[in-house]
């Protein structure tokens, strides 16, 4: 099932403030950019590692970044390694997915468009751009990650001919030379010297044509990941990504979250591998349908409510989403709006295979967990001020909490010896935002970096088994939301 975004504003159904699904779930702070990182492997929560990124230069308003991967080239076809050669152009099917990226941000006012050289992004960024008057801003440091000698090569004459170099450049990218370059890091260091003439720019919306590691390392050096990383933050042909950067006192680094992470031209639900690696096992975060609205407090959605009208309708659409995929298991929290997104899920997938010739449907088992429930946490923290830093006491309750519900999913996913498993989880947006934290093993502190809405879905692939990290597919997916879906040309900020 395929499922074109629709981003724009002009079909949108306006509805009465008390429908509005919150867009504040991003905790504000003051800090400069340092971010605890963890140890590489997923299940080590006691081994933090701190590491300092490079400061950002300050900004006086806030700027939005949406950064876009090129659509698919002929060697994106041929599973060719392409790196920063220029051989490559846009296929059929990578002019579709420009021009389906051209519709989702047709109504967005960008003030500049920076883009890498290489022909095959400069095209997708002139079909996104289209009439637009303002010339494309061409950037060097935009081309593709220096591959050096592998450039050219397919995939498996990489192999035959570099060996165990070819091995450590798919298993250890974050240590991998080659003609005595570091790739990766030449690359990290490009990305931060790309963010410093983007951010001096003097525009506050900004769309950014590139490529799939490139990309990655913008993504992860905005929010302090080093290049242990790359590969965990997907980027698909013609995905959108977007950065929002809010200025902060005394000319400090701005506070940069990541508003949506991949939101691609097709469903991402359907897709089963991750960087050319399959996965079978995988962890679908679906925030609950928006729920009435208490409005003395600060994070709405915080009490445990059924969901209002819109809700119904989110959680139904996400109930059709997710008819690509064979879900196994939902876990939700306790709470009502959680537990009726779950019904409306459970209610369209079991029947699912009884639309074809043959009818036998499956069953999809629903469990609640303690852990989930945060609402109440999240009541607290308004109490006490939780808008104003990260550091109370009902803060750090929700991190240990969640650190505990993260644990259970992982257990849940891994307990039985099945080929493949899909276990869907549904529950608020803040304990999935501090649950994609434990996942990257990061501090609690990385909790400002993410945004969710109500109604969206993250999906967490697992290719490398057990013992490996879980790779980020997509954050705040809300395509398949049609007219009710939070448009990217909305500011969240």
């Amino acid at each position: 099932m395929s499922v074109t975004p629709s981003l724009a504003g002009a079909d949108r159904l306006f509805l009465p403030s008390k429908y509005v699904p919150s867009l504040i779930y991003i905790i504000r702070s003051n800090r400069s950019s340092s971010v605890v990182i963890r140890s590489s492997t997923f299940r080590d929560f006691e081994k933090p590692i701190e590491t300092e990124s490079r400061p950002f230069p300050s900004i006086r308003e806030a700027k939005r970044v949406v950064l876009v991967r090129h659509g698919q080239s002929t060697w994106n076809e041929e599973g060719r390694i392409q790196g920063s050669s220029d051989f490559s152009v846009l296929t059929q099917k990578g002019e579709f997915q420009a021009e389906t990226s051209r519709q989702m941000l047709a109504d967005y006012s960008f003030d500049v468009c920076f883009s890498s050289p290489l022909a095959r992004a400069k095209r997708t960024a002139e079909v996104i751009w289209g009439a637009r008057r303002e010339d494309i801003v061409t950037e060097f440091d935009l081309r593709e990650i220096d591959l050096y000698s592998f450039q050219g090569l397919l995939k498996h004459e990489g192999k035959a001919k570099f060996g165990a170099a070819y091995g450590q450049w798919q298993r250890d990218a974050a240590n991998f030379k080659i003609d005595g370059h570091y790739p990766l890091r030449e690359l990290w260091a490009r990305a931060m010297s790309c963010w410093m003439k983007i951010l001096t720019h003097e525009s506050s919306s900004v769309l950014v044509v590139a490529h799939n590691a490139v990309n990655q390392a913008l993504v992860a050096t905005a929010i302090g990941l080093n290049t242990e990383y790359f590969r965990t933050l997907l980027q698909s042909n013609c995905g959108v990504s977007v950065l929002d950067f809010t200025p902060c006192p005394d000319g400090v680094s701005p506070q940069i979250c990541i508003n949506r992470l991949n939101q691609t031209p097709n469903s991402p639900v359907a897709a089963g591998s991750s960087e050319d690696r399959k996965t079978s096992r995988r962890i679908i975060l679906v925030c609950h349908g928006s729920s009435q609205v208490d409005t003395e407090v600060a994070i709405p959605f915080a009490g445990d409510r059924p969901m209002n009208m819109l809700g119904v309708i989110q959680a139904q659409k996400t109930a059709e989403l997710l008819l690509d995929v064979r879900v196994n298991t939902i876990v939700s929290s306790h709470k009502i709006a959680s537990v009726e997104t779950a019904i409306a899920i459970s209610k369209v997938q079991e029947p699912a295979d009884c639309l074809g010739a043959d009818c036998a449907p499956h069953y999809v088992e629903m469990k609640q967990i303690q852990e989930l429930d945060v609402e109440d946490l999240l009541q607290q923290s308004n109490k006490s001020g939780l808008m104003k830093g990260c550091d109370n006491e009902a803060m750090i309750k929700l991190w240990d909490q969640s650190r505990k519900a993260w644990k259970s999913l992982l257990e849940e996913l891994w307990k039985e010896d099945e080929p493949n498993k899909i276990l869907v989880t549904v529950g608020h947006p803040m304990v999935h935002i501090a649950m994609m934290g434990h996942c990257l093993n990061l501090s609690k502190e990385s909790m400002r970096s993410f945004h969710l809405d109500s109604g969206s879905v993250s999906i967490i692939d697992f290719p490398d088994g057990q013992a490996g990290r879980g790779i980020i597919r997509c954050i705040n997916y809300t395509a398949h939301l049609g007219k009710w879906s939070v448009p990217i040309t909305r500011s969240t900020l």
